[in-house]
């Protein structure tokens, strides 16, 4: 550390703050404009985005990743449903990662679904799973994020 440093560090008027590393985020979501707004929040970061089931199954058993973002409902016909349609929606993978404890054990997941009774049901499996699951709404999410990997 230089003079200089060290007397603003003695000061108080340096930045303390370090830059943290890079993370890899998955996010499951139909929505193109929620695929925009993950990308801008983890700018810098490494991002695999999956707009269904199959395509989340198959990225979660190729790597590893630091933060899961699941959402609930994946195609227009899910929102408002009268009647669940599990086999097509955020709950699979979550069930699926329930079955596959190998998987992404180390992964802070997160449902950021506006369908609170699917959101709900997810935690709840993850959690009897023994994952390190939280919902949060949507529209808060974004202050969530700053407080777990802010820059």
């Amino acid at each position: 550390m230089s003079l200089w440093q060290s007397l603003l560090s003695k000061l108080g008027l340096n930045s303390a703050r370090a830059e943290r590393h890079p993370i890899r985020v998955f996010l499951l979501d139909d929505d193109v404009r929620r695929h925009r707004w993950f990308t801008a929040r983890f700018k810098g970061d490494f991002i695999d985005i999956a707009n269904n089931v199959k395509e989340a199954r198959e990225l979660l058993s190729a790597s590893s990743y630091d933060a899961i973002f699941l959402d609930h409902d994946l195609h227009p016909e899910h929102y408002n449903a009268e009647s669940t349609d599990d086999e097509r929606t955020g709950y699979a993978v979550a069930r699926w990662l329930c079955c596959n404890p190998e998987l992404q054990r180390a992964s802070t997941i997160l449902v950021h679904t506006r369908n609170a009774d699917g959101a709900m049901r997810m935690v709840a499996e993850l959690r009897q799973a023994g994952r390190s699951a939280d919902y949060v709404p949507f529209p808060l999410l974004a202050e969530r994020i700053k407080t777990y990997w802010s820059r």
